[in-house]
């Protein structure tokens, strides 16, 4: 996952704190567009004053959790594999998965800077909406990114992020599926294990 994708997926995230004290009346692109403006915020105010990594990914995670998706970003990547799956299974699926992106865009966020997002428009179908816009790296290189949202228990909530025409999710979906049709959803989850642990070792080493 490459920095801007981290910084695409950080900022869904914070969209969840907005929507949870706006009702889906405030514009998706509106929301958005604020979100961005707190997740650089954390980010830069506390690399600034010193604080904690650990510190700043608890506040992002703490808001990430209140409201985001990740039971139907669950859903949509695993796709038709999610229905074979016993209750607790899918349960535990989802935290497998979510810790996954959030260990994968803290790390990238924490190491991104110049990039900068310009939105360009939103379209709004009733309980969906898309919110696009574009980033532009340090090398002058423009990347369309866009954001996909329904509404669900009265608040806006993203559950995909497409890149370049290229849907995060429907990569995901593509890489699960391959794994429980040549082996077995058992091997899915184990892999998502070790990726976990692998990942934390690697994060501690540096403070080691």
């Amino acid at each position: 996952m490459t920095t801007w994708i981290g910084i695409a997926i950080s900022v869904a995230w914070l969209l969840v704190a907005e929507s949870a004290v706006a009702s889906p009346a405030v514009g998706p692109r509106e929301a958005v567009e604020a979100a961005v403006v707190r997740v650089l915020s954390i980010v830069k105010d506390g690399q600034a004053a010193g604080a904690p990594e650990a510190e700043r990914s608890r506040e992002i995670r703490r808001i990430a959790g209140e409201m985001f998706d990740f039971d139907e970003i669950a859903r949509r990547a695993l796709s038709q594999h999610w229905q074979a799956l016993l209750p607790e299974e899918q349960a535990e699926f989802v935290t497998l998965f979510r810790d996954i992106l959030e260990r994968s865009y803290m790390a990238q966020i924490e190491a991104c800077g110049g990039e900068r997002i310009t939105f360009v428009g939103e379209s709004i179908d009733g309980d969906s909406a898309i919110v696009r816009s574009k980033v532009v790296t340090r090398q002058g290189t423009e990347i369309p990114l866009d954001y996909r949202l329904h509404v669900r228990d009265g608040r806006w909530r993203i559950y995909d992020v497409v890149v370049r025409g290229i849907s995060v999710v429907a990569s995901y979906r593509t890489q699960f599926d391959r794994v429980v049709r040549t082996e077995s959803y058992s091997a899915l989850r184990d892999r998502l294990q070790n990726k976990i642990l692998d990942t934390a070792t690697a994060q501690r080493r540096p403070e080691s």
